[in-house]
């Protein structure tokens, strides 16, 4: 979903009233971001508090590409990162993922390895369908066990749009926390992909959005957030639990106009590190705690979710490694606003980084000019001169810097003589350099190999690490509370 999907931030149909509703009960955050503007290394960042480029979640193929994780990509979450759901056993809590992982398909990259204890989804999202020949659909799983593939016994009408998956993953939702709420602390990662292309909703949503099919993706998630947010009143347990929404990345420009999202005011969209790459819509609800109608002006990001839910279970984030994401309580509770900055990567480079108002970009591009000229164009009808560029363009020695608050679009670069911009320079270089001196990449996990495709099913081959892959491979705030991330 895009910073400018919901009626909160200004969309105009206002199709969101449970979202708007959950904003008006709790707490705004309009300066949000995602770790990367590509959905896989941001929930790599998501559970584990780090950047991509910590955690492996990045590619080295080529300078600054985008990386995700196709079939043909075989790595996926290293066993050295540690993830929000091991971390929060050690207070109690059960922890289920409905919906999408994306953080590797190979066996040792299971999420039931990684900490959760349950899960009802896919290792990728609902591409397809394949022949079965040189590829296979893309499975689905309870747990262990594959119950059937995408396009088969879950079907997706690509002409229509209609797909019963959104209805399936909320009522695994329902399900898990309606079993938890008298038993154990909980954790739920509602890890929807309706708004992802191809887009896709149940029938009774077709055809009811002003907005097209992607207007009818929103609503049908925004009436699964109010039946869930419902079930914790009806429980009783409402005021005992946490809840977060926000995305991977920005929407996709490619799939407009019927089937892309909206950035609101922000340049571009997905697959690019202007605002509307990784400017994320963010609410946070909490009821009894966090005071309603509440708009924070944090920079936050989505690697603080990691850190948040931590101190929310009493526990404290792993010592022996950077964690990027920042205890958000303070804002959350208090109304505090804590200095840091926001880094935009783009696979194995840092692309911008925003400290305070001002974002400074060392490297600009959207697509190349071949992509351009085949109508794949991440930026429609918002071209700016010097600034979406279709070539890989170096401003390492003299950086683009923008105001967000005056210019949140990023059309009026500040003038390189101007007193503004010398200083912004200068702080922003400094907190660069110190980034840079300290940072220890992770082994790249993303990198494209040749032909592997999905595994069929059994999750049950050999735990060698990626570079040995790279061949074909044959078809076939106490305890008792509760920490939610919701993500679309």
């Amino acid at each position: 979903m895009g910073w400018g999907d919901l009626g909160v931030y200004g969309e105009p149909s206002r199709e969101t009233p449970n979202l708007d509703r959950m904003a008006a009960e709790g707490m705004l955050f309009p300066n949000f971001y995602s770790a990367n503007p590509l959905c896989s290394p941001s929930r790599a960042a998501l559970l584990t508090g780090r950047l991509p480029i910590r955690n492996g979640f990045y590619t080295t193929n080529a300078h600054a590409r985008n990386a995700y994780t196709p079939q043909e990509i075989v790595g996926g979450i290293p066993d050295s990162e540690q993830l929000l759901p091991e971390l929060l056993k050690k207070a109690g809590y059960v922890s289920k993922i409905v919906g999408k992982w994306h953080l590797g398909h190979r066996p040792q990259f299971h999420p039931l390895k990684h900490g959760f204890d349950e899960w009802f989804g896919s290792p990728n999202c609902h591409f397809g369908p394949y022949d079965n020949k040189a590829r296979p659909n893309i499975p689905v799983y309870r747990d262990w066990e594959m119950v059937g593939r995408y396009y088969e016994e879950f079907p997706i009408n690509l002409k229509t749009g209609e797909a019963n998956l959104t209805q399936i993953y909320l009522q695994e939702a329902l399900d898990f926390i309606k079993r938890q709420a008298r038993r154990h602390p909980f954790f739920l990662y509602w890890a929807v992909d309706a708004t992802h292309a191809p887009v896709y909703a149940s029938k009774p949503f077709l055809g009811t959005s002003q907005r097209g099919r992607y207007g009818d993706a929103a609503r049908e998630i925004d009436d699964s957030i109010g039946k869930m947010l419902e079930v914790l009143h009806d429980l009783h347990i409402a005021d005992n639990t946490f809840v977060f929404f926000t995305s991977d990345n920005g929407a996709a420009l490619i799939s407009a106009p019927e089937q892309g999202g909206s950035n609101g005011p922000f340049l571009c969209g997905k697959q690019t590190t202007f605002e509307g790459g990784m400017r994320e819509p963010a609410l946070a609800w909490w009821p009894g705690h966090i005071a309603a109608g509440q708009v924070s002006h944090q920079l936050g990001s989505i690697m603080d979710l990691f850190t948040t839910s931590l101190a929310l279970a009493g526990l404290t984030p792993p010592r022996d490694r950077a964690i990027d994401g920042l205890n958000l309580l303070p804002a959350l509770l208090q109304g505090r606003l804590m200095d840091r900055p926001v880094f935009y990567y783009r696979g194995d480079t840092l692309m911008a980084t925003t400290l305070g108002q001002h974002k400074a970009h060392f490297w600009t591009w959207t697509n190349s000019w071949e992509n351009f000229r085949q109508g794949i164009d991440f930026c429609p009808g918002q071209n700016v001169s010097g600034v979406t560029t279709h070539n890989l363009e170096d401003h390492t020695k003299l950086p683009l810097i923008f105001h967000l608050g005056r210019d949140p679009g990023e059309r009026f670069p500040l003038s390189f003589a101007s007193a503004e911009y010398q200083e912004a320079l200068s702080r922003i270089t400094s907190v660069v350099q110190q980034h840079q001196e300290a940072l220890v990449p992770g082994q790249p996990q993303l990198n494209v190999c040749n032909w592997a495709v999905m595994d069929s099913g059994s999750w049950s081959q050999a735990t060698r690490g990626p570079e040995q892959h790279c061949t074909r491979a044959a078809a076939g705030p106490h305890p008792a509370t509760r920490a939610s991330a919701w993500l679309s």
